[in-house]
Formats: structure tokens, sequence, C-alpha cells
């Protein structure tokens, strides 16, 4: 694929939500060219199969009144049904978006990953772990159809990004920028848009990504 000089190109900021996401996709000085939210996921698939099926199979949250029976070995099974609907979903929707942007794409910023076990059978067992796993799974979708179209993938800090994306405005402050911002294209603009537009701005002032929070690749084990 080739490579566009990141002073020219759009980067996208990414908001996730359980399966669905909001991106949001900014020009370098900060022109806002696209907003939409994506749904990463099939119909019918369970949203957070780590946390809900596969807590089941371990023996959480069973007197709760939506809880039912399931085995370690049919939770997995889900959880990489899951994660290749996941995989399709995100891959359409970047193609998507890039399609309809006009001018190309280098980055995209992503919320950094929580680092956790490499399977998804210790992703499950561990308490700590399960309530995170689901949303690192859509996280990693969407950064892997990312880098398969060249794009950069940068990993963010929400608790900083505000700030970085006022750095890369020359701002002291960035939200006065950030409601102009929504005002130019109307509601929906919530904090989660907000949120996704100053990754996307910080991202425009990075040359090479950051590396991920225990990024990585989950096979079956």
């Amino acid at each position: 694929m080739v490579r566009v000089s990141t002073q020219q190109a759009a980067s996208v900021g990414v908001v996730e939500r359980g399966n669905s996401a909001v991106l949001v996709t900014v020009a370098p000085g900060g022109e806002l060219l696209d907003r939409r939210r994506i749904d990463l996921t099939d119909r019918g698939l369970p949203t957070h199969p780590h946390h809900h099926e596969g807590s089941w199979a371990v023996g959480r949250y069973l007197n709760s009144p939506w809880a039912r029976a399931i085995s370690l070995a049919d939770a997995v099974v889900l959880v990489e049904r899951v994660r290749a609907s996941a995989a399709r979903g995100a891959r359409e929707s970047l193609e998507a978006l890039a399609a309809a942007v006009p001018v190309p794409i280098a980055s995209i910023a992503i919320r950094a990953c929580t680092k956790l076990p490499p399977t998804i059978e210790e992703r499950i067992a561990d308490n700590r772990a399960q309530t995170f796993a689901d949303s690192v799974m859509y996280r990693e979708a969407v950064a892997t159809a990312a880098a398969a179209r060249g794009w950069s993938v940068h990993w963010y800090d929400r608790e900083r990004v505000f700030r970085e994306a006022a750095v890369v405005l020359g701002r002291e402050d960035v939200d006065a920028f950030l409601h102009a911002m929504g005002r130019s294209i109307g509601p929906p603009w919530q904090a989660k848009h907000k949120l996704a537009a100053a990754a996307a701005l910080a991202a425009t002032g990075r040359r090479a990504p950051r590396p991920p929070a225990g990024y990585q690749v989950v096979g079956r084990t």
C-alpha cells in the first residue's frame, strides 16, 4: 500500500462502547471531515462474551436471572465467533470510511488497552481480565483492520489526550475548539464524539505510533 504524507492526510479517533464505536475523522489543520457510528459484529451475537457467557462458564453470576448454563469450551468458541465477526466488521467499516473521506487517511487513534492474559481461557478465568477483555477485543479488531490498510495505529490515554490535542492545535484549552467543531456538524455531539475528535487531533501531531499496552493477537489454546 502506498504511504501518504502525514502532513496531507487525515486521522481517525475511535471511542468504542460494547460492540459499537464512534469514529471522528479530522484533517491535519483540525477540519472535521467525517463523524459516524459503526457496529462491529453481526446481529444475534452477544456483545460481551468474555464477561457474560465466559463468566457463566466458570460459575460467576449464576444467580443472575439472565444467566444460563454454558461450558468453558463453548464459551471459548463463542468468543472466537464474536472476534471473527468484529474483524470483518472493522475491515468493512474502515473501507467504507476511507471511501467516503475526500483525503487519504494515514493514522488512527484507539484507546490504550489494558494488559491482559494471552489466551481466551485465561481472560475468562481472571476476574479482573474478564471485565476488560471484550472492550480490548473490539479495539484490537479496529487496530488490526487499520494496520492492514497501512494506517499508523496510535494508542491514547483518555486522561492525557485532550492536553495532547491542545498542544497540536497550539491552544491553551481545546474545549472551545471541540465545541465549535460540534456546532459545525450538529447533533449528536456528545462526550464520546469530543474524545474521539481529540484523539484524532492528537494523532495528527505524532510521527510514530506508540506501542500498545499488552496488545497482542489472542489465539485459541
